[in-house]
């Protein structure tokens, strides 16, 4: 389906990816927001969306991809390769890749990609990625690059990370079972805009053990508005 609201929207396509079914290949199923307009922006979303999936297919660091196509072949001549040394191995691999938009005025746009892959294991492994564009510059943003004094917000959070998971402000951040490294706070890999606010993302493993899962703080754009070196049309 086809979504603009207005002439600084940008008109995006869903696009699907299925992997050749087959008995013996991994399950790989790709969605994603393909941007149609014909401005720079568009290439830029389009291709940092396309070089993330990419980068989640490949598991190995010697082999190259320039296209979705030729990544999802990658995963698929891995596993092939994998089954020839181990006959026996009874599970398949699988990947699940699903991108979508989360927000978007005419400055600002951010695009959140969820995937879930498994290539043997006790369990598969779920991630969750940001990527935050200005759309006036043409330029993905680095997340660092949203705030005006980087520290000044990152005490800000600490803050009210302390009260959502009740962490005394007196204690250790990982008081009460986080593990985040040397005992100091940090702002998570992934930040990103939504129509609730702004959503930081802690990876499993980023600061808490595989089985407590990720850990998400979301901050009403009125909290942190002044933290902002972006201009936001709210």
């Amino acid at each position: 389906m086809n979504c603009k609201s207005n002439g600084d929207m940008l008109t995006f396509e869903p696009t699907e990816y299925v992997a050749e079914s087959c008995g013996n290949c991994p399950k790989t199923v790709i969605n994603i927001p393909k941007v149609l307009d014909k401005k720079s922006i568009g290439s830029t979303i389009n291709n940092a969306i396309r070089e993330e999936v990419i980068s989640l297919l490949i598991y190995d660091d010697e082999t190259e991809a320039a296209t979705i196509e030729e990544a999802m072949d990658s995963f698929k001549n891995g596993y092939l390769e994998l089954k020839k040394l181990y006959p026996d191995e009874p599970v398949g691999w699988e990947a699940n890749i699903e991108a979508s938009v989360t927000y978007e005025d005419k400055n600002i746009i951010s695009i959140q990609i969820n995937s879930y892959s498994f290539t043997g294991g006790a369990h598969g492994f779920s991630s969750t990625r940001f990527l935050n564009f200005d759309k006036k510059k043409n330029k993905e943003l680095e997340t660092m690059e949203l705030f005006k004094d980087p520290l000044g917000f990152e005490n800000f959070v600490e803050d009210k990370f302390r009260k959502q998971e009740n962490i005394p402000a007196t204690s250790s951040i990982n008081a009460t079972g986080f593990m985040f490294e040397n005992d100091q706070f940090y702002l998570p890999l992934n930040i990103g805009f939504t129509a609730e606010g702004l959503k930081l993302f802690y990876e499993q493993y980023e600061v808490t053990s595989y089985a407590e899962g990720p850990i998400t703080l979301t901050l009403p754009f009125a909290e942190i508005r002044h933290f902002l070196n972006v201009k936001l049309e709210i």
